[in-house]
């Protein structure tokens, strides 16, 4: 397999595609624009992991020849399924309900490899990391609220913005929480016969 292969993140996630640029890597951003509300399961991760594949799907189907990433992120809290909050009140409650506690941020990652118009392997992995964060006060809550932050992102909070000094520490990988892990990204490259470093930028 030629290392020399065009990388497609289906999301629109800055953070994703922060982390990718970080790692050398240079994808291009197809947003999938797949129903989220359609995709139901039984168990938090598994339903990360159904629409982490469905968003490649989507994007993989429009493309000849590609490696393309899904993904999707939520925060099992209390036995409860966390994605963005509706608004500035929902946010609110989570961090009264959060703060000095522990959740599991799962992120479900799709890797398919499209070559003539095929889809020739599909990796679904899925990441949970134990997230423990910090009690901020009513005012510190109020401040992060403000700035917008929580509205965007999984679970109301993060870990590489506004929201790292409210996380007091995570059990297992870090930028899977950021929104994914780019150790099982190598991983799933392996299998194909691919090191991460021939997607490094030349």
């Amino acid at each position: 397999m030629s290392a020399d292969r065009r990388l497609v993140l289906a999301s629109a996630s800055p953070a994703r595609l922060a982390l990718l640029r970080q790692a050398g890597l240079t994808p291009e951003v197809v947003v999938s624009n797949v129903d989220e509300s359609a995709v139901r399961a039984p168990r938090v991760g598994e339903r990360v992991a159904l629409l982490a594949a469905a968003k490649a799907a989507a994007v993989a189907r429009r493309e000849t020849d590609a490696l393309v990433i899904g993904a999707d992120s939520l925060l099992e809290f209390r036995g409860q399924s966390m994605g963005k909050p509706a608004d500035a009140r929902e946010a609110r409650d989570r961090w009264q309900r959060m703060g000095g506690r522990s959740g599991v941020l799962h992120t479900g990652q799709a890797l398919f490899d499209v070559q003539d118009g095929t889809v020739l392997g599909r990796d679904v992995a899925v990441v949970s990391t134990t997230v423990h964060f910090a009690a901020p006060t009513p005012q510190e809550i109020e401040a992060y609220l403000a700035t917008g932050e929580p509205l965007a992102v999984a679970g109301a909070f993060t870990l590489d913005g506004l929201g790292a000094p409210f996380v007091r520490r995570v059990d297992g990988d870090p930028a899977a929480v950021v929104g994914l892990s780019l150790a099982t990204l190598r991983t799933q490259l392996a299998k194909r016969g691919l090191a991460i470093t021939d997607l490094w930028r030349r």
